[in-house]
């Protein structure tokens, strides 16, 4: 995993990368690159109707609302140059009996834009802002099918922890594979 400590811009070949919170302008984007990379990753075990939805005016609202949230909830978008390339959305849930749970719900980043480090970037981002709030560890749920994510984590050093949940799409089931890490996370140069 390669994360740059020192400040949130990363030369990234010629091109300059960032990572950053997320708004309201960037939500068309994030919409866009849910969807895009979904048809692209996710076809074939997640329905067509599914899919169709990422776009509905209902998915973009939930997007809006998202990001104005505030705490707990983090969005952030990685940008190379003057291109939104991808983002992430976590947050810190506060238990009980000082259980606390930090996820990941998602992080994309468009495949065009892929191996160029801002996967690391956004995870590296949002585990800071999750360790802030309290959390020492985080979780994210993976579909088993999804061969890019499940071999990101584990270069991150979350790991599949044995857990599995079996969601049910409308049209069959999808399954996930929970991993975990920890949240002291830090970007290197190389």
């Amino acid at each position: 995993m390669s994360i740059v400590t020192g400040g949130p811009v990363y030369e990234c070949g010629m091109a300059l990368a960032a990572v950053r919170r997320a708004t309201d302008d960037d939500v068309a984007e994030i919409v866009r690159i849910q969807a895009d990379t979904w048809r692209l990753a996710y076809a074939g075990f997640v329905p067509e109707a599914a899919l169709a939805e990422l776009t509905s005016e209902a998915a973009t609202q939930a997007w809006r609302d998202a990001v104005a949230a505030g705490e707990p909830f983090h969005v952030f978008v990685a940008e190379e140059g003057s291109h939104v390339v991808g983002f992430c959305a976590a947050a810190h849930y506060a238990g009980q009996k000082d259980l606390s749970i930090a996820e990941i719900s998602t992080l994309l980043v468009e495949p065009r834009w892929g191996r160029r480090g801002h996967g690391g970037r956004l995870l590296a981002t949002a585990a800071a802002a999750l360790r802030e709030a309290g959390s020492a560890e985080g979780r994210a749920w993976v579909p088993e099918g999804d061969t890019a994510s499940r071999r990101f984590y584990p270069r991150a050093g979350w790991k599949p922890d044995g857990a599995v949940r079996t969601l049910d799409t409308g049209d069959g089931t999808l399954r996930e594979i929970r991993h975990t890490g920890t949240l002291d996370l830090r970007l290197e140069a190389q």
